[in-house]
């Protein structure tokens, strides 16, 4: 392992510490992974965040292939798969945080209730059908969830953010759930106002190269 190796599985062993200690996985839920060379790099299956250390990380050729011995996440496929067809992402972020699994579990999708949601790139986050976790079919929906959007919610199961960087695809996961909790709350109160679609485009206009806010 060549010292840009080692950055790299640093890099994702601290996004998936950062997602724990921000409350949006616990245990062994959810995953990440980073583009590396010709391929990525992603976190294995069935350890605790708090164990986890840069030796853990599985290294997966774009074919799915990997190293012998070695146990990539349940979820790699719809990992590989994104970074295969988006060549803009260059880091993915899988989590089952409280309020966007909730919206989840109603098969909800989540409408432009407030501005931020331009961040993801439209204005509206889609939540895919349900299909069982690890399978192509669970890959394929999302895929379809994410056309034009780099977050979408995973119908009785999580969500996916995917960013041209770790920390961005971090920030977008931390953004959606705030968002998700923000929405939870408005339909406590009420009726939310939704933004128009040509409101949330003029949005996402002003936000290319505006900080993380930054389209990729």
């Amino acid at each position: 392992m060549d010292k840009d190796e080692r950055i790299a599985r640093e890099g994702v062993v601290a996004a998936a510490w950062d997602l724990d200690a921000q409350g949006l996985n616990r245990g062994t839920s959810g995953n990440v992974s980073v583009r590396f060379r010709d391929g990525l790099l992603i976190t294995p299956s069935g350890v605790p965040t708090a164990r986890m250390g840069p030796d853990d990380i599985v290294p997966m050729a774009l074919d799915g292939t990997y190293p012998a011995g070695l146990k990539p996440s349940s979820e790699w496929r719809f990992h590989r798969d994104i970074l295969a067809a988006r060549p803009e992402v260059g880091a993915i972020v899988h989590a089952h945080p409280i309020h966007c699994t909730a919206f989840a579990l109603c098969g909800r999708q989540i409408p432009a209730v407030h501005y931020m949601i331009a961040a993801f790139g439209g204005p509206n986050v889609r939540c895919a059908p349900y299909a069982p976790y690890g399978t192509a079919e669970l890959s394929e929906l999302a895929l379809a969830a994410l056309e034009g959007r780099n977050v979408c919610l995973l119908a009785n199961h999580g969500m996916i953010a995917a960013g041209g960087s770790l920390e961005k695809a971090v920030w977008l996961a931390v953004e959606l759930e705030t968002l998700c909790w923000q929405y939870a709350v408005a339909l406590q109160v009420g009726a939310p106002n939704v933004l128009s679609d040509h409101e949330i485009a003029n949005t996402v206009e002003r936000f290319r190269g505006y900080g993380l806010n930054a389209t990729d």
